[in-house]
């Protein structure tokens, strides 16, 4: 029962189902662990234990494993390969999306969905269901409505940038998330972008933002544990890289300024939409479990609390690779 104690304390997806000895070995103690998921999905595991009486300062160890590995991670993400790979691609083909229609008359499409990323609108729409609170939970979620309240001032930023004309009007996908883009099984390059029923006008900033939001997060988007949910910057400078590529220039200088923020301030908005739409009854989203959306909401902020802690590394990286370009 240790060793599988010792197991579920990692960010493994599930239960521990099987936990057995692995390979040969000769000093750490090797196993493989199996975990299922409620509904049947198993995922392998290499857990392994470190032999203190030969590694007596295990925690310089892991140091070590931790330097090297966020090193190689750059790099990795720098020739979009290996676990960036995916990433990587996807950015490319929303870049190429910019690209070639950045001629395009965005302000000849409808909205399919109005103010779809009109912040301060959603911010007013937080406002009233939460002094409406037909479902009594605003109590229990004062952490949470704070945190929104205290970022109000930097929710326009977007719209008016986009309004004063400082970044164009553009054809935005809305919908960025790596499931929307189909990637060839053997290569790994992108194919082509699906599912484009949020084709709209907006800023290219709410299409990066929100690939971003989504893909550079370490954790499931309804991850419970909120130790587990960090801002990864490689991840973050693999996309804008592989963004940059795939736009051909076509970003301009103040969208690549605004970048950082584009990021944060879509992250916000879900995040408030999530406890939005908790504080109304859960009317919007799916749940699977009670508290989902809260839950939602929490790792969303999680990530802009992290974000913000980074903001210099952010904007540093966003300025390198616009000096490289």
């Amino acid at each position: 029962m240790e060793k599988e104690y010792i197991a579920s304390q990692f960010a493994l997806k599930g239960k521990v189902a099987e936990l057995i000895p692995y390979g040969n070995g000769h000093i750490n103690d090797t196993y493989l662990v199996t975990t299922a998921t409620e509904n049947g999905e198993k995922t392998s595991y290499i857990l392994q234990r470190i032999n203190t009486s030969i590694f007596k300062e295990p925690e310089k160890l892991m140091q070590n494993i931790g330097k090297v590995t966020d090193y190689l991670r750059c790099k990795i993400a720098e020739a979009g390969k290996d676990e960036a790979q995916d990433f990587y691609a996807a950015a490319e083909a929303f870049g190429e999306f910019r690209y070639l229609l950045s001629e395009y008359p965005a302000d000849t499409l409808y909205e399919t969905i109005p103010d779809f990323h009109n912040t301060p609108k959603r911010y007013e729409r937080f406002l009233e269901v939460l002094e409406a609170d037909k479902m009594g939970r605003a109590q229990e979620v004062q952490a949470e409505i704070a945190f929104v309240k205290e970022r109000s001032a930097e929710m326009e930023i977007l719209c008016d940038v986009l309004g004063t004309g400082e970044v164009p009007l553009c054809v935005t996908h809305n919908d960025t998330k790596l499931n929307n883009i189909l990637l060839d099984k053997e290569t790994g390059e992108a194919i082509c972008i699906i599912d484009l029923d949020t084709v709209m006008p907006g800023s290219v900033l709410y299409d990066i933002g929100d690939s971003i939001r989504f893909g550079a997060s370490t954790a499931a988007e309804d991850e419970t544990n909120l130790e587990l949910v960090h801002f990864d910057l490689a991840l973050f400078e693999c996309y804008v890289r592989g963004y940059s590529k795939g736009c051909k220039g076509t970003l301009t200088d103040r969208e690549y300024e605004l970048l950082p923020m584009g990021a944060k301030l879509m992250t916000l908005e879900c995040g408030m939409r999530f406890l939005t739409d908790y504080l109304e009854g859960d009317v919007y989203f799916k749940i699977h479990r009670e508290r989902h959306n809260l839950d939602r909401c929490r790792t969303q902020f999680a990530l802009v609390a992290d974000m913000e802690r980074k903001w210099g590394e952010m904007k540093r990286i966003v300025e390198e690779v616009r000096g490289q370009l």
